[in-house]
């Protein structure tokens, strides 16, 4: 009888070990399942968080680009006015220039042409300078030649039109006579 409660006690030691390592099995596959989730919604929220970050830097180069679409349309807009306005001054420059008996009449003409040259300056419209520089065609237009040794070959020696730029872009040439 004593073997048989022996055997009895061994087969109990086997079937409890058996649970306990049937138990530890289930709960390493449990473990492997829910590190297998994790990982395949670390994945997801990894691929999730790159295409916010995707997004985002595509929208900020949206708006960027917008507002530099915005900013040459306003510019190029500008320029258009101005350009059509500049015969305008040029006509109020020759006007400071004539002679007038009335001197009400010449400072009113005067202050008229302070007040449009503000508004280009307002406006970053500024003059191509010309006499006494060198002649450059893509700022001036050379519409006669004059010789005068006391200048450098190529120095635009008289203006006969002011040119402006807005910026970087010509709004008009100046119209100059160059030294030879």
């Amino acid at each position: 009888m004593a073997e048989n409660e022996n055997r009895t006690e061994e087969i109990k030691e086997k079937v409890t070990n058996e649970e306990k390592n049937n138990e530890e099995k289930n709960n390493e596959v449990k473990e492997n399942e829910e590190k297998s989730e994790l990982q395949k919604k670390q994945i997801e929220l990894d691929e999730l968080d790159d295409r916010y970050k995707r997004v985002f830097a595509e929208f900020e180069n949206y708006k960027k680009r917008t507002q530099k679409e915005r900013e040459g349309l306003y510019n190029s807009v500008l320029g258009d006015i101005i350009v059509n306005m500049l015969p305008i001054l040029d006509n109020l420059q020759m006007a400071v220039n004539a002679e007038c008996k009335d001197e009400g009449y010449k400072q009113g003409v005067e202050l008229v042409e302070k007040q449009f040259k503000e508004f280009l300056n307002k406006n970053n419209v500024e003059e191509i300078p010309a006499v006494g520089e060198m002649f450059d065609p893509s700022v001036h237009e050379a519409v006669g030649s004059a010789q005068d040794d006391t200048k450098q070959n190529g120095e635009i020696v008289q203006e006969y039109r002011k040119g402006y730029k807005l910026g970087s872009k010509i709004l008009r040439h100046s119209m100059v006579i160059v030294n030879q």
